[in-house]
């Protein structure tokens, strides 16, 4: 068998951060990361999958999909009916 090498996101994110280009590119989704996080962490939580979540808000499995992976740009709207359908609340800030 050969030897595989293994190593934590975390470890393989510190080495690429070193990149400028990626470094970059890293801040500049962190939102989206952090978004896309919350919204698993909360849905996980309550237990239910992609499909039950997109039932709830009455759209498709593949719009939480979107956000989820980071590749949606989700409405104010939509984010405020995923909180609401999550029990949750919706805090923005500007820093």
């Amino acid at each position: 068998m050969k030897n595989k090498l293994l190593y934590t996101f975390e470890e393989d994110l510190a080495r690429r951060i070193k990149n400028p280009k990626f470094q970059k590119l890293w801040n500049e989704s962190e939102i989206e990361y952090l978004l896309a996080k919350k919204l698993i962490e909360k849905r996980l939580l309550k237990k239910i999958s992609q499909r039950e979540l997109a039932r709830k808000l009455n759209t498709s499995q593949a719009v939480i999909s979107r956000i989820e992976t980071m590749r949606g740009n989700p409405t104010l709207s939509l984010l405020k009916k995923i909180a609401s359908a999550l029990d949750t609340r919706l805090y923005l800030q500007f820093k």
